[in-house]
C-alpha cells in the first residue's frame, strides 16, 4: 500500500471532528423566514456570520514558522499523487489557520503541539522540524501517527497529531480537490431504463 493510501486510511479511521458541509442558502433562508429573521444569506451564512468570518480571516494566529510547520505536516498527511494535489495545494493550511480562530479552544493544543514537535526534533536531530530532512520528518511523524504503537512518552505528540490529522482531512475532503480524490460526483442526471428484464422475469412480471 502506498504511504498516501495508508495515511488516508488511518486518518479517516480516526477522524473525530464533524465534516462541515456547504449549506444550501435557500434552505437556511426558509428557516430564517419562519423565525421572522433577515434572509439575505450568502452560502447559508447570515450577515452577522459573514461579518464574523471576515473579522476572523483578517486576524493572524500562526507565526510564519508555525505556518510552515503546519504546511509540511499537512502534506505529509495528504501528499500529492496521480489523482490530486497535496493538502497545501488545496488550501488546507489557511483552513487550519481559520479554524484556530473559529474554535479557540484548539489554540493551546495546537501551539503546544508545534512546540513539542520542535523540541523533540531538537532532541533527536539537533534542529527544528522544518529544518529536518524529509526522512527525519517522516521518522518523527511515525513516532506519533499511530496511537496504538506510540510510546507513552510521546502521548502529547499523539494528541497533537490527532488534532492535525483531523483538521487536515476535514479541510482537504471538503474542497473540490478532495471531492474528486474520493470520486464524489454529487447529484448527477441519470437515464433509468426501467427494471432489468431478469428481475421482471424473476417475479413473473411482463410489460409486453
Amino acid at each position: 500500500m502506498k504511504r498516501r493510501d495508508s495515511l488516508k486510511a488511518l486518518a479517516l479511521s480516526t477522524l473525530g471532528v464533524a465534516t462541515p458541509l456547504k449549506a444550501d442558502p435557500s434552505v437556511n433562508n426558509e428557516f430564517l423566514k419562519e423565525k421572522g429573521e433577515p434572509t439575505d444569506c450568502k452560502d447559508g451564512r447570515t450577515p452577522d456570520e459573514q461579518k464574523r468570518d471576515t473579522k476572523l480571516q483578517a486576524e493572524k494566529f500562526f507565526t510564519p514558522h508555525e505556518l510552515k510547520t503546519v504546511t509540511i505536516l499537512c502534506d505529509i498527511i495528504v501528499p500529492a499523487d496521480a489523482i490530486s494535489g497535496s493538502a497545501s495545494q488545496a488550501g488546507v493550511p489557511a483552513f487550519i489557520e481559520f479554524m484556530m480562530k473559529d474554535q479557540p479552544n484548539n489554540q493551546v493544543p495546537m501551539r503546544g503541539g508545534l512546540r513539542w514537535l520542535d523540541n523533540q526534533c531538537m532532541k533527536f536531530y539537533e534542529k527544528k522540524f522544518v529544518d529536518c530532512s524529509s526522512t527525519q520528518r517522516i521518522e518523527m511523524v511515525d513516532r506519533i501517527a499511530y496511537p496504538e504503537l506510540a510510546k507513552k512518552e510521546f502521548s502529547q505528540g499523539v494528541s497533537f497529531f490527532n488534532l492535525m490529522r483531523n483538521l487536515t482531512l476535514t479541510g482537504f475532503y471538503t474542497t473540490e480537490m478532495g471531492y474528486k480524490d474520493v470520486g464524489y460526483m454529487g447529484n448527477t442526471p441519470n437515464n433509468w431504463e426501467g427494471v432489468p428484464a431478469d428481475v421482471l422475469a424473476q417475479y413473473g412480471v411482463s410489460y409486453d
